[in-house]
C-alpha cells in the first residue's frame, strides 16, 4: 500500500514571528506536488519545518506519515521514516568525501550499519551493491566516478551542489522528497540534468514536493498538482495550468483575491 504524507493545519514561528498559518496538504507516493508562491510566503519554512530544523518552532498542527506524527521525532528519525530534503543552499563539508558521506547516510537511514570484521563477505557484498547504486546514479547525472572522491560540496559550483543533492536522493530512495528551490542558480543544462535524474526516480514509490518561485523547473518535471502559497497558507490548488497562469499574470491577482 502506498504511503501518505498529511500536513494538517501546520503552524510555525520563526523568532516569535508566525510564518506558517495553517498549512494543509496531502501527498501520496507516486504524486508530484509543486508549491509556488511569492518571496516570503513560507515555502522554504515549510520545507525546514517538515524536516525538523530546530530554528523553526511548531505551534500547532500535525505532520503524519502513514498516521505517525513526524513532529514528535528528531530529524534523523524523520529521515529513517522516509523523508528527504534537497536543500536550496547545500553546505560544504570539508574532509568528508562524497562517497563516505553516501555510505554513512545509507547506513543510518536504512539501518544497515556494518557488523563483523570490515573485510567480511557480508560487508564487502553490501559495499559492492552500494557502489553499483552510486555508479548508476552518476551515470544518470553524466558525472565521472571520480566526483565521489571530492569533499562534499567543497569548491562545487551551484549546479554541482544541486546535482549532488539528486545523487543523495537517488541512493537513499526516500518515500517523500522535498526539493527546496532546486532550480535556483542552475543554468539550463544543469536544470535539465537534475530533471532527468528526478524523472528517472519518479514512480509509485516516490512522492515529491517541489518548492519553486518560478515554473521553469516544471517545464521539465511535470507536476500532478500545483499549489500556490501566500502569507503562510496554501490558497489555491490545481494542475499544471495554474502554474502557467501564474507565469502569465504573476501573483498579485491571487493576493488580491485572498485579501
Amino acid at each position: 500500500m502506498a504511503s501518505t504524507l498529511e500536513i494538517r493545519e501546520l503552524r510555525c514561528n520563526v523568532e516569535d514571528k508566525e510564518i506558517l498559518k495553517g498549512v494543509n496538504l496531502t501527498v501520496r507516493q507516486g504524486e508530484v506536488h509543486a508549491i509556488m508562491g511569492p518571496n516570503g510566503s513560507g515555502k522554504s519554512t515549510l520545507a525546514y519545518t517538515l524536516m525538523g530544523h530546530p530554528r523553526y518552532e511548531v505551534t500547532g498542527g500535525e505532520v503524519l506519515l502513514d498516521g505517525e506524527n513526524l513532529l514528535e521525532l528528531p530529524p534523523d528519525e524523520r529521515a529513517r521514516k522516509g523523508l528527504f530534503l534537497a536543500f536550496q543552499y547545500p553546505q560544504e563539508v570539508p574532509g568528508v568525501t562524497v562517497a563516505n558521506f553516501l555510505r554513512t547516510a545509507v547506513n543510518s537511514v536504512r539501518g544497515e550499519a556494518p557488523s563483523g570484521p570490515a573485510g567480511s563477505g557480508k560487508n564487502l557484498a553490501a559495499l559492492a551493491a552500494l557502489q553499483k547504486e552510486i555508479e548508476g546514479a552518476l551515470e544518470q547525472l553524466r558525472w565521472d566516478p571520480s566526483f565521489t572522491r571530492r569533499y562534499l560540496n567543497e569548491g562545487f559550483s551551484g549546479g554541482e551542489k544541486k546535482k549532488g543533492e539528486m545523487l543523495q536522493m537517488a541512493v537513499l530512495k526516500p518515500k517523500f522528497a522535498i526539493m527546496d528551490e532546486t532550480d535556483s542558480g542552475l543554468d539550463i543544462d544543469a536544470l535539465k540534468d537534475v530533471a532527468r535524474v528526478f524523472n528517472g526516480l519518479r514512480g509509485p514509490e516516490l512522492g515529491a514536493i517541489i518548492i519553486t518561485h518560478y515554473q521553469r523547473i516544471l517545464k521539465y518535471i511535470e507536476p500532478d498538482f500545483v499549489h500556490i502559497m501566500v502569507d503562510g497558507r496554501i490558497v489555491r490548488s490545481g494542475g499544471r495550468e495554474l502554474a502557467e497562469e501564474v507565469e502569465a499574470k504573476g501573483y498579485d491577482w491571487i493576493k488580491a483575491q485572498v485579501g
